[in-house]
């Protein structure tokens, strides 16, 4: 979990008055059940949300939490995980993780909670190892902080990745990216959008279907969408804005309206941009956008045929191969 998702939790304690410590996980080695970035926050208490790991080690963690709160003053943890106790909490093998705990200050949360509501990419960047342990600095896309924190964490918000890096006098930063939930965006409501709003709601993306024609974009084909846009799909998508956590996916089969969408996508920020149809139909399509005036570095980004090539026939099938490759993308996984 990422503190966007323990946010209400950590916003009613906060309404009471609670003082409240924050523990991140900043590196795991072996079979570690979260990832770099995961949170869990706690109160003096002992109220706990969040998770940074699989139950292994969070009694402990919540005890030098309290500490913590108690000194005012992090600290980094280190735990072994044996593999019997793995075994125990579900795991296959044992590993190491490494929890950094810190009190959870005005000067991190509010800017944070901020760029959580306006739906912005945020990165933190916080001394884990060194002298200056727990200095930190929360940096956007539009800040103008300077400094060895800023800079790690600009860089980090440029990659989209947390990461754990290594300065020349020994000292540790760990920069945590919080990037806005995925969004799908599927141009065509057609029986492929239809499973794969389902898929992409169960995976946590946001879905968005966008298809002019009354008999396609119909509320009830799409009742379990989350929203539903009737306009050509140029228009509806700079309406719509494309964002790093933005996916988009054209199914129609029809130039008239996968091409206007693709002349507004490829040059985005969308971090997937993928068309359905057979590689003599790409190529049909690259010469077609070439003319209309897309440059072809952007055409470079585009993927098609769409989807992993799992011999998919059925259009549940179709739907699954596209949201596999979304996500392993999403996840940066090289494709």
């Amino acid at each position: 979990m990422s503190i966007r998702d323990i946010a209400s939790d950590v916003d009613r304690w906060r309404d009471e008055g609670q003082d409240i410590a924050l523990a991140t996980v900043i590196q795991t080695w072996g079979s570690g059940p979260r990832r770099p970035g995961a949170k869990m926050a706690l109160t003096r208490d002992a109220r706990i949300t969040g998770s940074v790991s699989g139950g292994c080690v969070e009694s402990a963690v919540v005890e030098e939490g309290r500490e913590v709160l108690a000194s005012g003053k992090p600290k980094l943890l280190h735990y072994g995980v044996a593999d019997e106790t793995a075994w125990e909490v579900g795991l296959s093998c044992g590993g190491r993780i490494e929890i950094f705990v810190e009190p959870l200050t005005d000067e991190v949360y509010v800017p944070l909670r901020r760029a959580f509501g306006e739906e912005q990419p945020v990165a933190r960047a916080t001394i884990v190892k060194g002298d200056a342990l727990g200095e930190s600095v929360v940096v956007e896309e539009a800040s103008s902080e300077e400094g060895t924190l800023a800079e790690a964490a600009r860089r980090a918000l440029e990659v989209g990745r947390s990461e754990r890096v290594s300065l020349q006098d020994g000292s540790e930063i760990f920069v945590d990216v919080e990037l806005p939930p995925p969004t799908l965006v599927m141009v065509g409501g057609v029986h492929v959008a239809v499973a794969m709003t389902t898929i992409a709601e169960t995976v946590g993306y946001r879905t968005v279907v966008v298809d002019p024609r009354a008999v396609f974009g119909s509320d009830e084909r799409f009742s379990h969408v989350g929203k539903l846009v009737r306009e050509w799909p140029d228009d509806a998508l700079r309406h719509l804005g494309l964002n790093r956590s933005t996916a988009v996916a054209t199914l129609t089969h029809d130039p008239k309206l996968d091409d206007p969408a693709l002349e507004v996508a490829l040059p985005s920020d969308a971090f997937y941009v993928g068309a359905l149809g057979s590689k003599r139909t790409q190529e049909k399509r690259r010469r077609r956008l070439i003319e209309r005036g897309l440059e072809e570095e952007y055409l470079e980004r585009l993927r098609a045929p769409i989807g992993l090539p799992i011999g998919s026939h059925s259009p549940e099938q179709i739907a699954l191969s596209i949201m596999a490759e979304i996500v392993a993308i999403r996840n940066g996984v090289s494709m």
